[in-house]
């Protein structure tokens, strides 16, 4: 059977080239691709632009009619979500026989009315389940009893029964990159991403992963063997013998310190043993035990490049009672001078305007930037996803209208508190990299960065003054 894959982005620029590189793929649809095609299955993927939907619709128009798919696979975060249905419904309109699915984390925590606009949705991990599917389609079936699935079946929803976490994640194929190369800019291939494990160990109140633990039985947190992640970066380094930096893609490296060494020690014989001349970068969890010391000279032997930690606040208040990350400063200056010491480099991820937060708490973490002056920071306004703790909080406190739009993720603030309206949280979020590194990096840098924010947050606001479809 010929299954398409449809993988959706929002970008302002028109470009046939939507990814960057292969550290921004989807590793969830790509392991599917591969374990349908271990079946004898063919897979397309086609990436659309979210921004310009008519042009989408007729390119994903386009597409179905020269590949004839008998099933569309469709992946979906909140943001996403809206514009993908309408995408199925037209898409229904257009070939009634195509089957539609849809999985990822947002229809996982909300499935309720999804099945208004696609045949089925997957609750979870999907390798198992779609192939499950697609031999149920080949053999002429009426989709049935497929666990991690709900079906429409005989005029009604078929809500089945999760199967536990996949434990033994070698038994996966490797996901399958060679989808994802038209749709690349960056040529040669230098740059993608190896998961290392799934699940997360942590809390965080902004973050999905507590509720996705519960959507099922079994482990949530789990690795791979070291063999098998050895094993990949091999093949990669074949299939791409430009590639020279590689993301070990985990919540955090600190999951298991034992496996982490050993991890170390074998990237470090591997590059010994074959040059491939590749450098790593990973995320670190700063923690009040931190193993900074323990570990970065470990990450220096092995080639790792950098480090991206999640400061997201520099008030203690607000990581604790609000995000439930639970590290003094002192833990994160101290992870920050052993990166120095180890020549990384490090990544700082900030989040702004979370609920409860004040200004000055906002300037608390400015002031922890700048005392560390990451060599990089992603920096987020805060917006509250359907599922999280923090989303339930918004609602309780009436912080929010029920017809926020998913396209003001993470772009512009939802929130308007009494101790950081919404002004100043857009303020905020525009003169951040200013505010950080004045004195530092040159004036006219730093008021390009500002200005490119400001005109990308002006757009926003316009289109959701004037209420244009994204």
């Amino acid at each position: 059977m010929n299954i398409l894959f449809v993988y959706s982005v929002f970008m302002l620029r028109k470009t046939e080239k939507p990814i960057v590189h292969f550290g921004n793929i989807q590793p969830g649809i790509s392991y599917i691709s591969s374990c349908l095609k271990q079946k004898g299955h063919a897979t397309e993927l086609i990436v659309l632009n979210s921004a310009r939907p008519e042009i989408a619709l007729k390119n994903l128009q386009k597409t179905t009619l020269a590949f004839k798919p008998g099933l569309i696979a469709f992946s979906s975060v909140f943001s996403e979500y809206d514009f993908l249905k309408n995408l199925a419904q037209s898409i229904k309109k257009q070939d009634p026989e195509i089957f539609l699915l849809i999985g990822g984390p947002h229809v996982s925590l909300n499935p309720d009315g999804v099945l208004d606009s696609f045949d089925a949705l997957c609750i979870g991990e999907g390798e198992t389940p779609t192939v499950e599917l697609v031999e149920q389609l080949e053999s002429r079936k009426q989709p049935e009893e497929i666990r991690n699935l709900w079906l429409k079946c005989k005029g009604q929803i078929q809500k089945n029964e999760t199967r536990p976490f996949l434990e033994d994640l070698d038994s996966l194929p490797f996901p399958d990159r060679s989808m994802w190369a038209k749709w690349i800019s960056e040529t040669p291939m230098q740059k993608l991403a190896i998961v290392m494990g799934r699940g997360c160990p942590f809390e965080c109140t902004y973050c999905c992963n507590h509720a996705l633990k519960k959507i099922t039985a079994g482990k949530y947190v789990r690795l791979r063997s070291i063999e098998n992640i050895i094993d990949e970066i091999i093949v990669c380094k074949e299939t791409f013998p430009d590639l020279n930096e590689i993301y070990l893609e985990i919540e955090t490296i600190t999951i298991d310190l034992d496996w982490t060494q050993k991890l170390c020690e074998k990237l470090a014989d591997l590059e010994q043993e074959k040059h491939l001349g590749i450098a790593y970068g990973v995320n670190y969890r700063i923690t009040p035990a931190s193993n900074a010391l323990k570990l970065f000279p470990l990450f220096k032997k092995a080639n790792f490049k950098y480090v991206n930690i999640g400061l997201e606040s520099g008030s203690k208040r607000v990581r604790k009672e609000i995000l439930h990350r639970s590290y003094d400063n002192k833990d994160v200056y101290e992870t920050v001078r052993m990166a120095r010491v180890n020549g990384l480099e490090v990544v700082f991820y900030n989040l702004i305007g979370v609920p409860g937060e004040t200004r000055a708490e906002f300037m608390e973490t400015v002031k922890v930037n700048r005392k560390c002056r990451p060599d990089r920071t992603w920096t987020s306004i805060f917006y509250p996803y359907p599922g999280t703790r923090l989303h339930s909080v918004c609602i309780e406190e009436e912080l929010i209208k029920k017809d926020v739009s998913g396209a003001m993720e993470r772009r512009m603030s939802v929130l308007d508190m009494p101790f950081f309206t919404k002004r100043q949280i857009e303020r905020a979020y525009i003169w951040f990299d200013y505010l950080v590194y004045k004195g530092n990096i040159p004036f006219f840098v730093l008021l390009v960065k500002c200005l490119r924010k400001w005109g990308n947050l002006k757009y926003f606001a316009l289109i959701m003054r004037l209420r244009i479809p994204l």
